[in-house]
């Protein structure tokens, strides 16, 4: 290691660095996901009847943006990581600088990971199709109900 110069040295700093943030983002990823399912059944437990039912999609909606926002931002940096690796262009005016805004054409919107990826698509289009079901089933016991009671 100590054959290494001044900017290899600098240059395996800068990809531990990068590496760091990825892993920080795959993390806040995780994360979210496990808010996003403990907030929608926290608030279904809390919220059970039919006006207060569709309250649950506002954490899932949330959640669903901020983990295509993280999924999108830690595929940005993958982009600067194997930009520094293939490039290993480190000088004293490119020193710890990482800039993630010029690879983010390179990367899909948020929108576009949303609905598309296949690590986020599935958890959440599942849990949405779950919420859309108990509201219908909500509303159809609520209709049976009145029914009954006009009808009584």
């Amino acid at each position: 290691m100590s054959d290494l110069t001044k900017n290899e040295k600098i240059l395996i700093e800068e990809i531990k660095i990068i590496q760091d943030i990825i892993k920080r983002m795959a993390d806040n990823s995780f994360k979210i996901k496990a808010w996003a399912i403990t907030l929608v059944v926290a608030t279904l437990l809390i919220k059970s009847n039919v006006n207060n039912s569709f309250i649950a999609f506002i954490p899932l909606i949330t959640f669903w943006f901020l983990d295509a926002y993280y999924l999108q931002q830690e595929k940005i940096f993958r982009k600067v990581y194997d930009d520094k690796v293939e490039n290993k262009t480190t000088n004293d005016s490119t020193m710890f600088i990482i800039n993630p805004n010029s690879f983010k054409k390179d990367v899909s919107s948020i929108f576009f990971i949303m609905f598309w990826n296949k690590s986020i698509t599935p958890l959440y289009v599942t849990i949405l199709t779950l919420l859309v079901l108990l509201s219908v089933k909500i509303n159809i016991e609520v209709i049976q109900c009145i029914t009954k009671c006009v009808g009584a």
